[in-house]
């Protein structure tokens, strides 16, 4: 999220989408296909798996657990900083989806494009609400909840790699309401970020929506104009009661109103040093129970800045990556993982030349592969 008295949102990329296939990738035609190489760096990976996931872990609630939906979204209209919108190519030339086949197992679905959504951008956009770029915004999540729907209600696991956190909208929304109808269950989320991005359009200080997800998520900010979020329904909300935040450390004064009034189950970072990773990740997996669907989003400056130096509102205090990948590894080990979401890297914000932004896009292809079943043993 953005604190408040940040700068305005800046305007969603206008490049046309891009394809991250290559000459050694296949794809079958009909808009959903089935990634079978792929060129990294000049490097042409091919299959060395059995297509049989390593993980040991038996899943919960997928029909199809060797299957992953992968939606990769190029968009930065919900926040101010250009440059997130590179993320998704990073994190696949870094040979992201490769390891994931190759090394983990998976199956990968997908159109085999990032996507800027472009088409979605109007010409004018004016703040409503406060809110910056509110029409780019609501058109593009809702487009990400139809992609992301499609693949969960045909049982896959769900990666979404992003773009900012208002995709968010989109990413949860869709999973959802998949889940709902699949399943006939509520889901869960973990939110693993310093923000805790639940501002309403009143309470944000910078009118930047990547601060707003959470709110439009579980229902504290309604919006009845369809162009302005009024797309979303019931189906496409969470509860409260499973909603939980790890890694908290800069949250508007609106906001901690907020939680406290709603009852949110917050672990902030005192709490990490107080009670350790490991006794976190036992209270916030019992709070949501043991037979949840869950939907692990998690934001990349939830690390500190020393493992994940280029995201967009990186502050100090953070989690350390091996702390970080536990939470993916505790969320994976349960069997009710339904979807990932990966944001708020941004390739263009490298301290020491370029460093900054390798060892962020690092961090982040670790934190997927652990979340995804990557063991140390």
């Amino acid at each position: 999220m953005s604190p408040s008295g940040t700068t305005g949102a800046a305007p969603p990329s206008t490049a046309a989408s891009t394809s991250f296939s290559s000459p050694g990738s296949t794809k079958n035609g009909n808009g959903n296909g089935v990634y079978e190489g792929h060129n990294v760096q000049g490097q042409a990976y091919g299959h060395y798996s059995n297509n049989l996931n390593t993980s040991m872990v038996k899943s919960n609630f997928l029909s199809n657990p060797e299957d992953l939906g992968v939606v990769a979204v190029g968009f930065s209209g919900g926040q101010c900083k250009p440059g997130v919108d590179a993320a998704p190519s990073a994190l696949i030339e870094s040979g992201l989806l490769d390891q994931l086949r190759d090394l983990l197992g998976y199956k990968l679905h997908g159109d085999d494009t990032v996507h800027l959504y472009t088409d979605l951008v109007p010409k004018e956009d004016h703040p409503y609400r406060g809110m910056k770029n509110p029409k780019a915004v609501s058109s593009v999540t809702r487009r990400i909840a139809d992609q992301v729907y499609t693949h969960a209600a045909a049982g896959r696991l769900v990666l979404t790699l992003g773009g900012d956190h208002s995709i968010a909208i989109g990413t949860i929304g869709g999973s959802a309401r998949a889940v709902r109808e699949r399943l006939g269950r509520e889901l869960a989320v973990i939110w693993v970020d310093a923000h805790a991005d639940i501002n309403t359009p009143e309470t944000s200080g910078s009118g930047n929506i990547h601060g707003m997800p959470v709110s439009f998520l579980t229902g504290l900010a309604k919006e009845d104009k369809e162009e302005y979020f009024g797309w979303m329904q019931d189906e496409n909300r969470i509860s409260v009661r499973k909603l939980v935040y790890i890694g908290l450390r800069d949250v508007d004064p609106g906001e901690k109103r907020i939680l406290r009034e709603n009852g949110i189950r917050a672990f902030s970072m005192f709490d990490i040093d107080r009670y350790g990773i490991g006794r976190v990740m036992e209270m916030a997996l019992a709070h949501i129970g043991t037979d949840t669907p869950i939907h692990l989003s998690f934001d990349v400056d939830a690390l500190d800045p020393m493992w994940a130096p280029s995201t967009g509102t990186p502050v100090r205090g953070g989690l350390t990556l091996r702390e970080g990948d536990y939470i993916c590894e505790c969320v994976h080990e349960t069997g009710n993982l339904v979807a990932v979401d990966l944001v708020e890297v941004n390739p263009s914000l490298a301290p020491e030349n370029d460093h900054g932004a390798h060892e962020t896009v690092r961090a982040g292809c670790s934190l997927v592969r652990c979340a995804l079943g990557e063991s140390l043993l």
